[in-house]
Protein backbone atom coordinates (compact mmCIF):
# COMPACT_ATOMS: atom_id res chain seq x y z
CA UNK A 1 0.00 0.00 0.00
CA UNK A 2 0.98 3.41 -0.74
CA UNK A 3 0.67 6.09 1.55
CA UNK A 4 0.42 8.67 -0.39
CA UNK A 5 -2.90 7.03 -2.31
CA UNK A 6 -4.65 6.23 1.45
CA UNK A 7 -8.02 7.83 1.41
CA UNK A 8 -9.30 7.92 4.53
CA UNK A 9 -13.03 8.21 3.57
CA UNK A 10 -12.48 5.33 1.74
CA UNK A 11 -11.01 2.89 4.24
CA UNK A 12 -13.71 4.59 6.70
CA UNK A 13 -16.56 3.14 4.98
CA UNK A 14 -14.79 -0.55 4.53
CA UNK A 15 -14.62 -0.69 8.27
CA UNK A 16 -17.83 0.55 8.72
CA UNK A 17 -19.86 -1.85 6.43
CA UNK A 18 -17.74 -4.64 7.51
CA UNK A 19 -18.52 -3.68 11.64
CA UNK A 20 -21.88 -3.39 10.10
CA UNK A 21 -22.09 -7.43 8.57
CA UNK A 22 -20.98 -8.71 12.22
CA UNK A 23 -23.28 -7.11 14.24
CA UNK A 24 -26.68 -9.01 16.25
CA UNK A 25 -27.13 -7.18 19.25
CA UNK A 26 -26.10 -3.89 17.21
CA UNK A 27 -27.75 -4.40 14.01
CA UNK A 28 -30.72 -2.66 12.59
CA UNK A 29 -34.22 -4.46 13.36
CA UNK A 30 -32.88 -5.27 16.98
CA UNK A 31 -31.77 -1.58 17.93
CA UNK A 32 -32.56 1.28 16.40
CA UNK A 33 -30.20 4.13 14.27
CA UNK A 34 -32.41 7.24 14.63
CA UNK A 35 -29.93 9.56 16.22
CA UNK A 36 -27.21 8.15 14.58
CA UNK A 37 -26.84 11.54 12.22
CA UNK A 38 -26.73 13.61 15.56
CA UNK A 39 -23.11 12.22 16.75
CA UNK A 40 -20.11 13.03 15.23
CA UNK A 41 -17.36 12.57 18.16
CA UNK A 42 -16.90 10.93 22.01
CA UNK A 43 -18.57 12.96 24.63
CA UNK A 44 -21.56 13.31 22.54
CA UNK A 45 -25.03 13.54 23.78
CA UNK A 46 -28.38 13.45 23.02
CA UNK A 47 -31.42 14.13 24.29
CA UNK A 48 -34.38 12.04 23.97
CA UNK A 49 -37.69 13.11 24.39
CA UNK A 50 -41.50 11.02 25.39
CA UNK A 51 -44.47 12.06 25.18
CA UNK A 52 -46.88 10.84 27.56
CA UNK A 53 -50.32 9.58 25.78
CA UNK A 54 -53.54 12.35 25.56
CA UNK A 55 -56.47 11.32 27.62
CA UNK A 56 -59.79 10.23 25.81
CA UNK A 57 -63.04 11.19 26.94
CA UNK A 58 -66.59 11.50 26.18
CA UNK A 59 -67.97 13.95 23.76
CA UNK A 60 -71.79 15.07 24.15
CA UNK A 61 -72.67 18.25 21.25
CA UNK A 62 -73.28 21.06 21.93
CA UNK A 63 -72.60 20.49 25.81
CA UNK A 64 -68.56 19.23 26.15
CA UNK A 65 -66.58 22.06 26.40
CA UNK A 66 -63.65 21.23 25.16
CA UNK A 67 -60.10 22.28 26.82
CA UNK A 68 -56.67 20.81 25.84
CA UNK A 69 -54.51 19.71 28.08
CA UNK A 70 -50.93 19.86 28.56
CA UNK A 71 -48.87 16.69 27.93
CA UNK A 72 -46.48 15.47 30.51
CA UNK A 73 -42.72 14.36 28.80
CA UNK A 74 -40.05 12.80 30.16
CA UNK A 75 -36.25 13.46 28.68
CA UNK A 76 -33.50 10.73 28.41
CA UNK A 77 -29.88 10.96 27.23
CA UNK A 78 -27.91 8.62 25.20
CA UNK A 79 -24.23 9.55 25.57
CA UNK A 80 -21.27 8.43 23.15
CA UNK A 81 -18.59 7.13 26.46
CA UNK A 82 -17.21 4.15 24.19
CA UNK A 83 -14.39 5.31 22.66
CA UNK A 84 -12.44 1.97 21.14
CA UNK A 85 -9.50 1.82 18.92
CA UNK A 86 -7.06 -0.03 16.61
CA UNK A 87 -3.71 0.36 15.59
CA UNK A 88 -1.38 -2.26 13.33
CA UNK A 89 1.40 -2.27 10.67
CA UNK A 90 2.33 -4.41 7.43
CA UNK A 91 6.33 -4.76 6.86
CA UNK A 92 6.47 -3.80 3.16
CA UNK A 93 8.62 -7.37 2.78
CA UNK A 94 5.80 -9.07 4.15
CA UNK A 95 3.19 -7.04 2.35
CA UNK A 96 5.49 -7.72 -0.82
CA UNK A 97 5.55 -11.63 -0.47
CA UNK A 98 1.95 -11.78 0.98
CA UNK A 99 -1.00 -12.97 -1.53
CA UNK A 100 -4.47 -10.46 -1.78
CA UNK A 101 -4.63 -7.48 -0.42
CA UNK A 102 -3.19 -7.65 3.34
CA UNK A 103 -4.73 -4.23 4.43
CA UNK A 104 -7.77 -4.50 3.54
CA UNK A 105 -8.40 -7.99 5.08
CA UNK A 106 -6.26 -6.75 7.72
CA UNK A 107 -9.20 -3.78 8.25
CA UNK A 108 -11.99 -6.40 8.13
CA UNK A 109 -10.47 -8.28 11.13
CA UNK A 110 -10.25 -4.96 12.97
CA UNK A 111 -13.67 -4.19 12.02
CA UNK A 112 -14.78 -7.62 13.60
CA UNK A 113 -13.19 -7.31 16.46
CA UNK A 114 -14.96 -3.24 17.34
CA UNK A 115 -17.99 -4.76 16.33
CA UNK A 116 -17.57 -7.90 19.37
CA UNK A 117 -17.15 -5.04 21.75
CA UNK A 118 -20.46 -2.91 20.56
CA UNK A 119 -22.22 -6.15 20.77
CA UNK A 120 -21.30 -6.86 23.99
CA UNK A 121 -21.90 -3.55 25.21
CA UNK A 122 -25.44 -3.17 23.96
CA UNK A 123 -26.23 -7.09 24.54
CA UNK A 124 -25.72 -5.88 28.25
CA UNK A 125 -28.30 -3.18 28.43
CA UNK A 126 -30.97 -6.39 29.27
CA UNK A 127 -30.29 -5.31 32.84
CA UNK A 128 -32.72 -1.71 32.18
CA UNK A 129 -35.11 -4.48 32.02
CA UNK A 130 -38.65 -3.27 33.80
CA UNK A 131 -39.28 -6.07 36.50
CA UNK A 132 -42.49 -7.46 35.31
CA UNK A 133 -40.97 -8.36 32.04
CA UNK A 134 -37.77 -10.47 33.75
CA UNK A 135 -38.92 -14.03 33.15
CA UNK A 136 -36.84 -14.80 35.86
CA UNK A 137 -34.08 -18.51 35.62
CA UNK A 138 -35.31 -21.33 33.73
CA UNK A 139 -34.02 -24.51 32.93
CA UNK A 140 -33.84 -24.86 28.74
CA UNK A 141 -32.37 -29.13 28.34
CA UNK A 142 -34.71 -30.06 25.40
CA UNK A 143 -35.87 -27.95 22.12
CA UNK A 144 -39.68 -28.56 23.56
CA UNK A 145 -38.60 -26.39 27.04
CA UNK A 146 -36.44 -24.27 24.43
CA UNK A 147 -39.85 -23.25 22.42
CA UNK A 148 -42.07 -23.04 25.47
CA UNK A 149 -39.74 -19.94 26.73
CA UNK A 150 -40.07 -18.29 23.86
CA UNK A 151 -44.48 -18.69 23.83
CA UNK A 152 -43.93 -17.18 27.86
CA UNK A 153 -41.93 -14.02 26.39
CA UNK A 154 -44.42 -13.91 23.22
CA UNK A 155 -47.22 -13.92 25.80
CA UNK A 156 -45.13 -11.55 28.27
CA UNK A 157 -45.18 -8.71 25.38
CA UNK A 158 -48.58 -8.87 24.10
CA UNK A 159 -49.66 -8.62 27.19
CA UNK A 160 -47.85 -5.35 27.81
CA UNK A 161 -49.25 -4.21 24.15
CA UNK A 162 -46.06 -4.18 22.57
CA UNK A 163 -46.58 -4.27 18.84
CA UNK A 164 -45.97 -7.49 16.74
CA UNK A 165 -44.72 -5.86 13.59
CA UNK A 166 -40.33 -5.98 13.96
CA UNK A 167 -40.33 -8.52 17.02
CA UNK A 168 -36.91 -10.17 17.56
CA UNK A 169 -35.61 -12.50 19.87
CA UNK A 170 -31.56 -13.21 20.59
CA UNK A 171 -29.81 -16.15 22.47
CA UNK A 172 -26.74 -18.35 22.17
CA UNK A 173 -25.73 -20.83 20.05
CA UNK A 174 -26.67 -23.86 22.14
CA UNK A 175 -30.08 -22.58 22.76
CA UNK A 176 -31.47 -22.45 19.23
CA UNK A 177 -29.49 -25.47 18.39
CA UNK A 178 -32.01 -27.04 21.35
CA UNK A 179 -34.88 -26.05 18.62
CA UNK A 180 -33.51 -27.79 16.10
CA UNK A 181 -34.82 -31.13 17.41
CA UNK A 182 -38.44 -29.15 18.25
CA UNK A 183 -41.03 -30.26 15.51
CA UNK A 184 -43.02 -27.22 16.58
CA UNK A 185 -39.74 -24.90 14.80
CA UNK A 186 -39.24 -27.10 12.10
CA UNK A 187 -42.70 -26.89 10.98
CA UNK A 188 -42.74 -22.93 11.08
CA UNK A 189 -39.28 -22.51 9.30
CA UNK A 190 -39.84 -24.97 6.58
CA UNK A 191 -42.66 -22.06 5.38
CA UNK A 192 -39.94 -19.66 4.34
CA UNK A 193 -39.40 -16.24 3.76
CA UNK A 194 -38.65 -13.92 1.51
CA UNK A 195 -37.21 -11.79 3.93
CA UNK A 196 -33.52 -10.75 3.55
CA UNK A 197 -31.34 -12.37 6.12
CA UNK A 198 -29.95 -10.75 9.23
CA UNK A 199 -26.50 -10.94 10.52
CA UNK A 200 -26.79 -14.54 13.08
CA UNK A 201 -30.10 -15.41 11.83
CA UNK A 202 -31.74 -18.60 12.43
CA UNK A 203 -35.05 -18.17 11.59
CA UNK A 204 -38.85 -17.11 12.46
CA UNK A 205 -40.90 -18.53 15.23
CA UNK A 206 -44.45 -16.98 17.12
CA UNK A 207 -43.69 -14.05 15.47
CA UNK A 208 -40.00 -13.56 16.39
CA UNK A 209 -37.00 -12.95 13.91
CA UNK A 210 -34.19 -15.36 16.08
CA UNK A 211 -30.41 -14.13 16.02
CA UNK A 212 -28.01 -16.38 17.51
CA UNK A 213 -24.72 -14.35 18.94
CA UNK A 214 -22.02 -15.59 20.55
CA UNK A 215 -22.19 -11.88 22.79
CA UNK A 216 -24.66 -13.25 24.70
CA UNK A 217 -24.57 -12.41 27.98
CA UNK A 218 -23.49 -15.02 30.10
CA UNK A 219 -24.11 -13.69 34.16
CA UNK A 220 -23.25 -16.94 35.67
CA UNK A 221 -22.23 -20.74 35.17
CA UNK A 222 -24.62 -22.29 32.19
CA UNK A 223 -27.38 -19.38 32.35
CA UNK A 224 -27.80 -17.02 29.47
CA UNK A 225 -30.18 -14.71 28.92
CA UNK A 226 -32.37 -14.92 25.99
CA UNK A 227 -33.67 -11.46 25.56
CA UNK A 228 -37.16 -10.65 23.13
CA UNK A 229 -38.17 -7.61 22.04
CA UNK A 230 -38.54 -4.78 19.41
CA UNK A 231 -36.36 -2.19 17.92
CA UNK A 232 -37.79 0.66 19.92
CA UNK A 233 -36.77 -0.51 22.83
CA UNK A 234 -32.77 0.09 22.55
CA UNK A 235 -31.30 3.44 20.40
CA UNK A 236 -27.68 2.80 19.11
CA UNK A 237 -25.21 5.34 17.40
CA UNK A 238 -21.74 4.75 16.07
CA UNK A 239 -18.91 6.40 14.03
CA UNK A 240 -16.04 5.99 12.50
CA UNK A 241 -14.43 9.17 13.25
CA UNK A 242 -11.18 8.79 12.50
CA UNK A 243 -8.96 6.37 10.02
CA UNK A 244 -4.96 7.35 9.59
CA UNK A 245 -2.51 6.13 7.62
CA UNK A 246 1.59 6.73 8.06
CA UNK A 247 4.53 5.12 8.43
CA UNK A 248 6.39 4.07 11.83
CA UNK A 249 9.86 5.76 12.19
CA UNK A 250 11.12 2.64 13.33
CA UNK A 251 10.41 0.56 10.71
CA UNK A 252 10.21 -0.05 7.10
CA UNK A 253 5.82 -0.80 7.30
CA UNK A 254 2.97 0.87 6.46
CA UNK A 255 0.22 1.03 9.51
CA UNK A 256 -3.21 2.04 9.77
CA UNK A 257 -5.07 3.25 13.13
CA UNK A 258 -8.87 3.71 13.63
CA UNK A 259 -10.74 5.36 16.47
CA UNK A 260 -14.61 4.07 16.70
CA UNK A 261 -17.20 5.79 19.05
CA UNK A 262 -20.39 4.37 19.97
CA UNK A 263 -23.18 4.62 22.64
CA UNK A 264 -26.85 3.34 23.29
CA UNK A 265 -29.23 3.69 25.52
CA UNK A 266 -32.25 1.57 26.74
CA UNK A 267 -34.72 4.31 26.42
CA UNK A 268 -38.26 1.67 26.89
CA UNK A 269 -37.17 -0.65 29.13
CA UNK A 270 -40.84 -2.00 28.89
CA UNK A 271 -40.25 -3.11 25.27
CA UNK A 272 -38.25 -6.25 25.55
CA UNK A 273 -38.75 -9.20 28.20
CA UNK A 274 -36.30 -11.09 29.22
CA UNK A 275 -35.44 -14.67 30.48
CA UNK A 276 -32.12 -16.56 32.18
CA UNK A 277 -31.88 -19.90 30.27
CA UNK A 278 -29.71 -22.61 32.05
CA UNK A 279 -27.78 -25.62 30.21
CA UNK A 280 -28.43 -27.58 33.70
Amino acid sequence: MSIDRFIPEIWSAVLLDALETRLVYAQPGVVNRDYEGEISEYGDTVRITSIGDPTVSDYEPNETSIVPEELTDAQRTMVIDQLKYFAFKVDDVDARQARGDVMSKAMRRAAYRVAQLADLYVANLYTGVVAANDLGTVSVTSGALAYTQIRRLKLKLDEADIPEEGRYLTGPPWFFSLLLEESKFLDASASGSTEPLRNGRVGRVLGFELAQSNQCPNPTGDDYVIQAGTNEAISFATQISKTVAYQPEDSFSDAVKGLNVYGAKLVRPDHIAVLTASQT
